[in-house]
């Protein structure tokens, strides 16, 4: 009969909705300890709980002040009370006011967690983010209510921006207005036009009717020729210096160049790189002594050179190499370029008679026939040395002369000799010499083979019977010696 009671007493203590008064929890234990309040505070629990008898007792353990102890309760044996007290403050502690009553002052001042004793959990929070989400729901409205629709706002600023571009149009506007009334008050000063460029009596203006092709840049032509005649002082090469060649001679030379020719047209390059390899060698020859198992390699140097100067695609080197017979190697090859280049100061400004020809061709109506053989009559003087001594733009003038006189063209009028820059009677040495080279026997069999071909409308076959005629009449002698030969008895 013990042990049963005491389970029931045990179960009954467990079963927080049971209404047994014989419970003992630690609220009833408290007050037992005072005899005077211990009938009235069990009274007091007792309709507490009558009147809420669903509510669970979990949250008494957090809010009851009977953790504090038997000291705490011997002190205040006065205050009857405490415990109806305590147990209002836990009905109503979900309410706000009991909420910001049970928080103190300077806590509030603070927005501080006011944690109770037992582990009650933070007040201070949860009413200040309620406040602050008040606060800001209350700026939101604010802020809408002063504040325009979004669409209404858009329009306002594109209107704004609108305004502005104009605003500042206007400004630019009235800006270049005041400008111009500025500039037409002040006259503005008159260029000097150029000196139109004053012709002889009798010398057409050839370059006038291609003022409206930018190509042909009419307007500078002359301005360009003069300055090609100043240039070419600088170019020409010692006409004496085989004198101090102890190995080579001018029919080393000339065999030189007739090879030479054949790997030009060997490879199809242009006329200028011809010429410009040439006066390259003969440049290089005037400065340097040159053995002569190395004249070879300065000839292909100098055709490699020229070739990337003049050649819009120029050969490989190993073309050249090749071309030599692999005599000398790439390395040699590109030594012997940087030589050169140094020993030439690296200057190749070199005014070519292919340009010269040109002009004076324009005088002459780009009549075809004169133009080749006069090409084919302006390469001998790359092979016979006794040209050297003349600047390119007299050989190109003697050239087309004497072309002229082998197709009997006409004579030498005005407008020739002042696109040309040289009179018949200035023309006549150079004449002369070429009719000489054409009277004698071949000695470049390269060079006569080239312009014997229908290409060049056969320069080498007309022009040598034509030479042989007019030898005859200039009293030209010796004809049965080559300008070898001619050279090695001088």
């Amino acid at each position: 009969m013990v042990r049963t009671r005491n389970l029931r007493s045990v179960a009954n203590e467990n079963d927080e909705n049971s209404t047994d008064t014989t419970r003992l929890t630690r609220a009833k234990a408290a007050t037992l300890k005072v005899d005077e309040l211990a009938s009235k505070g069990l009274q007091s629990k007792k309709t507490t709980v009558a009147a809420n008898p669903t509510r669970k007792r979990n949250a008494l353990g957090d809010v009851t002040n009977a953790t504090k102890g038997d000291a705490a309760e011997a002190k205040k044996p006065a205050k009857a009370a405490l415990a109806p007290k305590a147990t209002a403050g836990v009905q109503k502690r979900t309410t706000a006011t009991t909420r910001s009553a049970a928080v103190p002052l300077k806590e509030k001042a603070n927005n501080t967690k006011v944690v109770s004793k037992t582990g009650a959990g933070a007040i201070g929070p949860l009413k200040r983010k309620v406040t602050s989400t008040a606060a800001s729901a209350a700026v939101k409205e604010r802020v809408t209510e002063e504040s325009e629709p979004a669409p209404k706002k858009v329009h306002t600023l594109e209107a704004e921006k609108k305004t502005k571009v104009e605003e500042s149009l206007r400004v630019k506007s009235s800006n270049i207005e005041e400008d111009l009334r500025r500039k037409e008050a002040v006259p503005a000063p008159v260029a000097a036009e150029p000196a139109e460029h004053v012709f002889p009596e009798g010398v057409e203006d050839l370059d006038r009717e291609d003022y409206d092709d930018p190509l042909m840049v009419a307007e500078y032509a002359n301005d360009i020729f003069e300055y090609l005649r100043d240039l070419e002082c600088n170019s020409v090469p010692n006409p004496h210096y085989m004198d101090h060649q102890d190995d080579l001679e001018w029919k080393t030379r000339g065999i030189l160049i007739d090879w030479l020719v054949e790997v030009h047209t060997r490879f199809h390059l242009l006329p200028e790189t011809l010429f410009l390899a040439v006066n390259i060698i003969d440049r290089f020859l005037s400065e340097k002594v040159v053995q002569l198992d190395r004249l070879q390699l300065v000839g292909i140097t100098a055709m490699f050179i020229a070739s990337k100067y003049e050649e819009v695609l120029s050969p490989h080197i190993a073309n050249f190499r090749h071309v030599a017979d692999d005599g000398f190697s790439e390395a040699e090859i590109l030594s012997a370029e940087r030589f050169v280049l140094q020993t030439l100061n690296y200057d190749l400004s070199y005014p070519n008679p292919m340009n010269f020809l040109r002009r004076i061709s324009k005088a002459d109506n780009y009549d075809i026939h004169s133009r080749t053989l006069g090409k084919y009559l302006m390469e001998i003087s790359l092979l016979d040395h006794r040209f050297m001594a003349y600047r390119p733009s007299h050989i190109a003038a003697a050239a087309m002369y004497c072309a002229r006189m082998c197709l009997s063209r006409g004579e030498w009028d005005e407008t020739l000799a002042y696109y040309a820059g040289y009179t018949e009677a200035e023309i006549d040495p150079v004449y002369r010499l070429m009719v000489d080279y054409l009277a004698r026997p071949v000695c470049h069999e390269a060079f006569f083979k080239k312009y014997a071909s229908k290409k060049f409308l056969k320069a080498s076959i007309v022009t040598r019977a034509w030479g042989k005629k007019q030898a005859g009449l200039l009293g030209i002698q010796n004809l049965g010696l080559t300008v070898d030969q001619i050279s090695d008895d001088a």
